[in-house]
C-alpha cells in the first residue's frame, strides 16, 4: 500500500491490467490485508478523477471513473505464506480460467502485455515470468583462483536476466506445486526438468519498489514527467514490435491474480 503520488502502488499495477481489458482480480491477502480491504471499500474516486460539483458539494456528478468495472475477489491465504502457498489458496477461484496473470505487486513496466501473453500460449510452456535487466548499481566480477581479476562489469550490462514478477500461467501449473512450497524454488524446477517454464526477456522500462530509494525513484518519475513510464494507460503507446514481430491486437482472455503481501513482494 506504499503510494506512489496520490495512490498505492498496488492500484497502478492494477490499474496496468485493467488498460489490457483484465479487470477481474483476485487479491491474496497476508499481514495487514485489512488495510488493503479497507483501502477498496472506502475508495474515493475524485482523488484521480474529474468530477462536477453542485450544491456546495452535496451532489457530486463523477466525469470518468477508474475501478466501476472491476471485479475484486478478498482472499486471506496467511500471514506468513509464501507465494506458492497463496496461489494454492485461490485455486478454486480459478476454476474454469484456462489462463490466468499472477504478479508480486512490487514493480511496474511499459512492458505491451498482449504480446507476453500472446509469446506465451505460441509455446508449449505450462509457466512464464517477465525477464529483466537489473536496474541495480553493483558490478560483475570475473576473477581467477588466485584472486586476479579478469573482468568487471556492471550487472545492467552483463547477460544475468533476473525475475521481474509478471507472469503468465496455465491452470496445470498447480500441479506443480507441493503444499508448504514458495514458487520459485520447487515448483519452477520441476518446470525446468519438464521443459514448460518460458522467460519473456524485455530491455524496457522495469522498475521494483523495494527500498526507499526506489520509491524516491518512482516518485520522481511520477512528479516530473507528463506521465510516468509505467502510465500506459494515459498515452497508448504502439505494440512493441521490436521485443516480438506481430504483436496482438488486443487482451488475452485471462483473469488477473495479484498476489499481495501489504502492498510489498511476497517472494
Amino acid at each position: 500500500m506504499v503510494r506512489i503520488g496520490n495512490r498505492p502502488i498496488l492500484w497502478h499495477i492494477m490499474k496496468y491490467y485493467a488498460h489490457f481489458g483484465h479487470k477481474d482480480f483476485i487479491l491474496c491477502l497476508g499481514h495487514m490485508g485489512e488495510a488493503i480491504k479497507d483501502y477498496f471499500l472506502h475508495y474515493d474516486e475524485w482523488v484521480s478523477n474529474d468530477f462536477v460539483m453542485t450544491s456546495g458539494g452535496r451532489d457530486v456528478e463523477m466525469l470518468n471513473s477508474d475501478i466501476d468495472d472491476w471485479k475484486i475477489t478478498f482472499v486471506d491465504t496467511g500471514l506468513k505464506s509464501s507465494v506458492g502457498e497463496r496461489l494454492k489458496a485461490v485455486e478454486a477461484h480459478l476454476a474454469g480460467e484456462e489462463v490466468f496473470l499472477a504478479n508480486y505487486s512490487d514493480g511496474l513496466t511499459d512492458l505491451w502485455l498482449p504480446t507476453y501473453v500472446e509469446r506465451f500460449l505460441a509455446t508449449d510452456s505450462i509457466a512464464s515470468f517477465l525477464a529483466v535487466r537489473s536496474p541495480q548499481s553493483f558490478h560483475i566480477t570475473t576473477t581467477g583462483e588466485d584472486g586476479s581479476v579478469s573482468e568487471v562489469t556492471p550487472i545492467g550490462e552483463s547477460d544475468i536476466w533476473i525475475n521481474g514478477g509478471f507472469f503468465v500461467f496455465k491452470q496445470e501449473v498447480f500441479s506443480y506445486i507441493n503444499e508448504g512450497e514458495d514458487l520459485v524454488s520447487e515448483p519452477f524446477a520441476r518446470l525446468i526438468k519438464d521443459d514448460k517454464l518460458f522467460a519473456h526477456q524485455y530491455e524496457g522500462f522495469w522498475e521494483a519498489m523495494d527500498t526507499f530509494k526506489d520509491k524516491q525513484l518512482l516518485d520522481a518519475l511520477y512528479e516530473t514527467n507528463h506521465k510516468a513510464p509505467w502510465e500506459i494507460w494515459k498515452i497508448p503507446p504502439e505494440p512493441q514490435a521490436d521485443v516480438l514481430p506481430g504483436s496482438a491486437s488486443g487482451p488475452a482472455q485471462s483473469d488477473g491474480v495479484v498476489d499481495s503481501d501489504e502492498g510489498k513482494a511476497s517472494t
